[in-house]
């Protein structure tokens, strides 16, 4: 069993005594609902708005990647669904059920790969998986997952040891051992250099279709977006200090993996890129 430092490193929910129930990894993927859900926080006496009136639902085994300016709500919205945060007002459900306290039906990668640098690869994908999981069982789950993402030949490794674009495959390893009905995903891959970065999109639809689940992603990049998603959800403010809400949702034809030079994917591209307040038309240099 992790140790308290441990559960609060970890990128994958670990709940440190889950019931029976919970200790049971989710087996389908499970939809998403956001029913008008606002959040304000409070510092001393001043009351923040970040999100306002949200209402979206992401699908069964859907990937939905969520955009919009800095500071407009994004992580808020992901820890919502995984039960790091509550709403100020409306609810979450996840497979109809309304989230309350850490849902172990979810898992969270984070931006930074959060290994702890005195276990090894193997061992830090080992946290993930759900408490109660047997010896046996829990070593052909990560035997699985290790060569899913390509570490099986690091998997002694330390984290000193290993690249960031490996590091951040050994934190996607460690959320999937917890085969969730719904992976969190908050700028996975927005650390790393571009070709690493295209290398970690292409894992990410291997093991969305090696292991189908329900995946909401947190970007800046509309062209990962585009790669990825089947639908963009773009969160927009009516003014500087106004709160967001949704401003649209775009669909995106065409089945993965989807080609990058695409005149479809172009089109889009300006579109998402309108909406988040960018003119993709400069006109040419006289």
């Amino acid at each position: 069993m992790p140790g308290p430092m441990e559960l609060i490193m970890t990128g994958s929910l670990v709940s440190p005594a889950p019931s029976p129930a919970t200790a049971v990894p989710a087996k389908r993927a499970f939809s998403v609902a956001f029913q008008h859900v606002g959040k304000a926080f409070t510092t001393g006496r001043e009351v923040r708005p970040v999100l306002e009136d949200v209402d979206f639902t992401a699908r069964s085994g859907e990937v939905v990647a969520v955009l919009g300016p800095s500071g407009c709500g994004k992580s808020t919205l992901l820890r919502a669904a995984a039960g790091l945060d509550t709403a100020s007002s409306g609810r979450v459900l996840i497979d109809g059920t309304p989230v309350s306290g850490i849902d172990p039906r979810c898992a969270v990668a984070f931006q930074e790969p959060r290994l702890l640098p005195w276990r090894s690869v193997r061992e830090n994908v080992r946290l993930g998986l759900p408490a109660g999981t047997g010896r046996s069982e829990g070593d052909a789950v990560v035997d699985d997952l290790l060569r899913l993402v390509g570490l099986s030949a690091h998997a002694r490794h330390r984290p000193r040891e290993i690249s960031g674009g490996m590091a951040q495959r050994a934190s996607l390893a460690r959320a999937l051992a917890r085969n969730p009905g719904v992976l969190l995903l908050d700028e996975p891959f927005g650390a790393l250099d571009a070709l690493t970065r295209l290398k970690m999109q292409d894992l990410l639809l291997t093991v969305h279709a090696a292991q189908p689940t329900t995946v909401l992603l947190v970007t800046h990049d509309v062209d990962e977006a585009l790669q990825l998603a089947d639908r963009v959800l773009v969160l927009g403010r009516a003014g500087a200090t106004a709160p967001a809400s949704v401003s649209t949702v775009l669909e995106v034809p065409g089945e993965r993996p989807r080609d990058r030079a695409s005149e479809v994917l172009a089109e889009l591209r300006v579109q998402l890129l309108g909406h988040l307040g960018v003119d993709a038309h400069h006109p040419a240099a006289r």
